[in-house]
């Protein structure tokens, strides 16, 4: 049985309502673990590979959200960004967290080169698809 995005906010909120400080969900299709007051690197859930990203006219390559919700450049505030402009990334290094429904996701990069551009802002709303970064492939 799948749970629909409904689902997990009356989970959420029962949970927040509740004297729980932890609470693990697991199906075939999902897993859910809340913890109260955990740091956003303990609540993260699983990272998340990116989609291949688009190659640019340049040849540079843009890292778009593969969701939407709250980017973040570093796991807490005042935390060193996981990247920066000129940061060499590889196809599985984390470049920022987008957090949905209180639930922080790691994104990858999905490419190997070197971050040259960072086309979001901390702490805003990104939409589906949106720039997050660009990345000169390595050679």
């Amino acid at each position: 049985m799948a749970l629909s995005d409904d689902d997990v906010r009356e989970i959420l909120r029962l949970i927040d309502g509740s004297k729980l400080d932890e609470l693990r969900i697991e199906t075939p299709e999902f897993k859910l673990h809340v913890r109260r007051g955990a740091a956003p690197a303990e609540a993260a859930a699983p990272e998340r590979p990116a989609p291949a990203p688009a190659v640019e006219s340049d040849g540079a390559r843009m890292i778009e959200a593969p969701m939407l919700g709250t980017f973040y450049r570093a796991e807490a505030p005042g935390a060193t960004p996981f990247v920066d402009v000129g940061t060499k990334v590889d196809s599985g290094t984390v470049v920022c967290l987008i957090e949905v429904m209180k639930m922080m996701n790691s994104i990858q990069a999905g490419v190997a080169g070197t971050i040259v551009e960072i086309c979001a802002e901390n702490a805003q709303l990104v939409e589906y698809g949106a720039p997050l970064f660009r990345v000169e492939p390595a050679a």
